[in-house]
């Protein structure tokens, strides 16, 4: 796993939205209802909440003068309950989870998460969540192992669901109510952020409003679920006990090739860290990465299109996700309905020894000459710092390439010394500097934000750099309680899912020489993105000494004819999976596949373009797929200018643009 951001949040989502307040349902909430219950010993829990919840809606209790159906329902394979900010799945020990899991029901809307109010919300009787979508939260068991049907273990996947219908609420007639639970979409569009290792909960919180009025005008819901190993879905694994352990392992594993005094040294060491942090893998969970590959996750969803009800599944995949959907494709032909592949990988890459981590790094470095850099010197020194000339020429573009060189080479040689008010002293590193910028090529909106902070740097001024820096570096966050200690982020699952995808690709009987040949050549490639991407895959040379072979691997082709054609999207400039990859990937799929060519920059189609967006919302709409092969897109405005067409608040009032927060909206947006 690439290093790139703060970690994934173990909470399910973010703090609800609170438009009123109720006081009676304020002191019946979780708290009250569970005190209540104990004085009704005579009712079975579920019989209290069918008297609580009939107290809501008869009389006792008024809200809005009608009511929300109860959850979870009984015809319902997610147990979907609305979510709020403490919604988490039964634990995998429970004895009794359907009964926990309900019992975890807060039927205070208020409490609940719903979607953001739009222009045409229809308050009903007073009603501020009327024609409001809402996030629900729920969980599905799959088997552990799909090839051994005596095998009684199981995973729990979390899912996370955004109903752009949000719940129908039934008024109150003659102290008796009529609730509906609200309306399943006619398609729901699954969706997996990548990684390996992403949150697909997460990813729902993120983007789900924003995805299902990009593809489909807001009419189709939108499920994403944390992969096997993953954030909240049981077993999660991670391989530290606490995200300290492991910032403290990755000081020492993480040094960049540029900075080792020796690389030999410094790779043998790491490859020492490797073997026990694959050895407390395997003392922590013993098998369980036998069962993490990518068929494996494919499998798991299909169980989730079965469980959706749906004869074909709709998809909107990015990135890793692009190589679960062509894994599942081709495993499950007959199920592919409209979907989208986005940042495409090409999976065969990913059965060789250290496929994943060479194929995009030329990439890298397109993206950073001619996109962070030129396209800096396009947009001029009002909307890019370092296109501020130091003397009365203008910036050329061979000027800027060798200040930078200069910079982050000097900062190689020796670190420059930084503060924080949150951490003290500070040091700002070659490998912490190259890291944040090859995260930054993920995303161009961060670009002004990187400029300006690389033009303070060149100068001395590390404030920027260090407020950058630090939480990129750290993953154990001081501000937060403990005990209790929140649960380790579960970072080990990425190396674990790439090396079983590649576990019978042949070792190199030169040991570490052959390692250490392919980390030069990769740094080499790439200064920025050959680090990050040698130490995705040099773990997997201890792979097979813990776990000899997953239980299963895809290894067959890729040109199965399918119900429906996907349609790829692949970018220019994309510095993780390079257009080659989607062009590739659509040579073996033929027919089965039609292909976006987008013109623009950052991983995935982040760069927008309207072009892109009305051929993908076509296709997921109305099924609508374009004739030729390939259709060529382009975004629709350039970095370091987007939005300043409309409205800029850098050009309005330069004192209201705040970097470091610009930056921090970065890392949340590239989290998984």
């Amino acid at each position: 796993m690439e290093k790139l951001s703060t970690p994934t949040s173990q909470t399910p989502g973010p703090q609800p939205r609170r438009l009123f307040s109720s006081k009676a349902l304020a002191v019946l909430g979780l708290v009250g209802s569970a005190a209540l219950y104990h004085h009704l010993p005579s009712l079975s829990y579920e019989g209290f909440h069918e008297q609580y919840y009939n107290a809501l809606v008869g009389g006792t209790v008024h809200h809005c003068h009608s009511a929300y159906s109860r959850f979870p329902r009984a015809d319902d394979p997610f147990h979907f309950i609305p979510c709020t900010n403490a919604t988490l799945p039964p634990a995998l020990d429970d004895a009794d989870p359907g009964r926990s899991w309900a019992r975890s029901f807060d039927p205070n809307p208020d409490h609940w998460s719903w979607g953001n109010a739009t222009a045409k919300q229809d308050v009903q009787d007073g009603d501020p969540y009327a024609g409001r979508g809402i996030y629900l939260c729920g969980y599905l068991d799959v088997p552990l192992d799909y090839t051994n049907k005596s095998e009684d273990r199981i995973v729990r996947l979390a899912v996370t669901k955004y109903q752009v219908s949000g719940l129908a609420r039934g008024p109150v007639l003659n102290n008796a109510a009529s609730p509906s639970a609200g309306s399943k979409s006619e398609r729901t569009i699954v969706i997996e952020p990548g990684g390996p290792g992403g949150s697909g909960t997460s990813y729902v919180w993120r983007a789900a409003e924003a995805i299902t009025q990009r593809l489909s005008d807001s009419k189709f819901d939108v499920l994403g679920w944390d992969p096997r190993g993953v954030n909240t879905t049981s077993p999660a694994i991670a391989c530290f006990p606490y995200d300290a352990d492991r910032d403290r392992w990755f000081m020492l594993t993480g040094q960049y090739r540029e900075v080792s005094g020796s690389p030999d040294a410094q790779l043998a060491l790491t490859d020492a860290m490797n073997n026990a942090t694959f050895r407390a893998c395997y003392e922590r969970h013993g098998d369980l990465a036998r069962f993490v590959s990518t068929a494996f996750v494919a499998r798991d969803m299909e169980e989730i299109r079965k469980s959706l009800g749906e004869d074909e599944l709709t998809g909107y995949l990015v990135s890793y996700g692009t190589g679960i959907g062509q894994t599942w494709a081709n495993m499950f032909p007959s199920s592919v309905g409209r979907v989208i592949l986005d940042g495409t990988e090409y999976v065969r890459d990913h059965r060789l020894l250290g496929g994943f981590g060479w194929t995009a790094l030329d990439n890298a470095t397109d993206a950073w000459r001619d996109g962070f850099l030129g396209e800096c010197l396009n947009a001029g020194p009002k909307y890019c710092a370092l296109a501020r000339p130091r003397g009365s020429e203008p910036v050329s573009l061979q000027e800027l390439e060798i200040r930078m060189e200069k910079l982050v080479v000097s900062i190689s040689q020796r670190p420059v010394p930084g503060y924080s008010v949150s951490s003290g002293p500070s040091l700002v590193t070659y490998s912490a500097l190259v890291g944040a910028i090859y995260g930054a090529l993920y995303n161009a909106n961060s670009w002004p934000a990187l400029a300006q902070m690389l033009y303070e740097l060149e100068a001395g001024n590390s404030t920027l750099a260090t407020a950058f820096l630090e939480p990129s570096e750290w993953e154990y966050d001081p501000t937060l309680p403990s005990p209790p200690s929140p649960k380790p982020s579960t970072d080990e699952l990425g190396s674990l899912v790439i090396c079983a995808d590649s576990y019978d690709a042949p070792l190199p009987p030169d040991g570490l020489v052959w390692w250490q040949s392919l980390w030069a050549n990769m740094t080499t490639q790439a200064w920025i993105s050959g680090n990050s991407r040698f130490f995705n895959v040099f773990p997997c040379r201890h792979f097979t000494t813990y776990w000899p072979a997953p239980a299963e691997v895809y290894r067959g082709d890729l040109n199965h004819t399918l119900r429906s054609p996907v349609l790829l999207i692949a970018e220019t400039y994309d510095p993780a999976t390079p257009l080659r990859n989607g062009r590739r990937l659509l040579e073996e799929m033929g027919g089965n596949a039609r292909l976006v060519v987008h013109h623009g920059y950052g991983h995935s189609s982040r760069d927008k373009s309207s072009c892109t967006d009305v051929v993908a919302k076509a296709y997921i709409l109305n099924g609508t797929l374009p004739e030729e092969e390939e259709t060529p897109c382009f975004a629709d405005e350039k970095p370091y200018l987007y939005g300043v067409n409309a409205t800029d608040a850098r050009v309005r009032d330069a004192g209201a643009w705040d970097p470091v927060r610009v930056w921090r909206e970065h890392l949340r947006e590239i989290g998984s």
